[in-house]
């Protein structure tokens, strides 16, 4: 382990054993409390409940793409959200039995996990959040693997990003988007990411701006909710708030709303907006915030899971994350 990976997970260790020793009931937060809605508590662990339900014994979910390292991933990383002790609390065994399953799914050659760079890149933000907070001594080597070979991947990409494949030579900004919060998480848990990967991310992305502000899947046309969200939020990560660029992204975000939550890609976009509106700031988050849950209320199905065309897994880890930076236990939440 460097030196940078050992005072990241001793810091990390530290914040969370001060966490974990107050009461829940204190609700303490990393950073200033803004508005925090009265029933979110019920609203996030029905939630988990259902997710801990359909979760199986080898740590694969029911449900399409449920057996996915990347849906796995997220599935985790939404019960680390809500602060309990990820070694001993009320989530652990379904942590470390997520855990064992996205092991199971990695190369033991090149660390490449699941089928696609969709799963090894949620694989990887899991890996890089569960870092310095789940005693378990494979994740620290797996992380580093796994971030190696994301940029790899980006090394041999001409378009200096990331598509399906770690051999890809061509880019998208969904995949690239993906990938490229990976290695933010990553970064925060003290992995050297190199600050020239990031800028090539966005030079493609700002390759794929439309004129309207949004982004185009891998190329400037179809601007979409989702897309915009993802370039948002990584302009925001890599403390560009001033590029116009990011301006025009939000600003697209603001403009162009999902009509509601049967399209196919609602949680998914939500999963990223989330990130985007609170990364902005307060006034931005709050207003957003509101409306979000309210419609996560309406739409929460009576088991606690949410009904997205993905699979309840994915869309129940999607919906929860975009609720859980009211909690903000996550590194990758912190506000830049």
């Amino acid at each position: 382990m460097n030196f940078h990976a050992f005072t990241a997970k001793v810091s990390s260790i530290f914040m969370l054993t001060c966490i974990f020793c107050a009461s829940a009931a204190a609700q303490i937060f990393i950073g200033e409390r803004e508005s925090f809605p009265p029933d979110l508590d019920q609203i996030y662990g029905r939630g988990l409940a259902y997710l801990c339900q359909i979760q199986k014994e080898n740590g694969n979910f029911e449900g399409h793409y449920g057996d996915q390292p990347g849906v796995i991933g997220l599935c985790i990383v939404a019960m680390l959200a809500s602060g309990e002790d990820p070694n001993t609390g009320k989530y652990s065994a379904n942590v470390k039995k997520g855990l064992n399953s996205i092991f199971e799914k990695t190369n033991k050659n090149n660390g490449y996990i699941g089928n696609s760079m969709y799963n090894h890149s949620f694989a990887t933000l899991a890996l890089a959040e569960v870092y310095g907070a789940v005693d378990d001594s494979r994740i620290g080597p797996a992380l580093n693997t796994a971030v190696k070979l994301i940029l790899s991947a980006q090394e041999k990409n001409p378009k200096g990003a990331w598509r399906y494949s770690p051999e890809s030579k061509d880019a998208d900004t969904t995949v690239s988007g993906a990938a490229a919060v990976a290695l933010f998480a990553a970064s925060n848990a003290g992995i050297a990411v190199p600050e020239a990967s990031i800028s090539k991310a966005l030079s493609f992305f700002e390759a794929c701006r439309g004129d309207d502000g949004g982004f185009g899947y891998d190329k400037k046309e179809s601007s979409n909710y989702q897309r915009g969200a993802i370039g948002a939020l990584l302009f925001l990560l890599a403390s560009r708030r001033d590029s116009p660029i990011r301006a025009g992204a939000s600003e697209y975000l603001r403009k162009n709303p999902p009509k509601n939550d049967k399209d196919k890609y609602y949680y998914y976009g939500q999963y990223y907006a989330a990130q985007a509106f609170f990364q902005e700031g307060a006034e931005a988050w709050n207003s957003w915030n509101e409306a979000n849950v309210s419609r996560m209320r309406r739409s929460q199905e009576e088991n606690g899971s949410w009904n997205g065309q993905l699979g309840p897994a994915f869309s129940t880890a999607a919906a929860l994350l975009s609720m859980a930076l009211n909690y903000r236990y996550l590194p990758i939440y912190e506000r830049r």
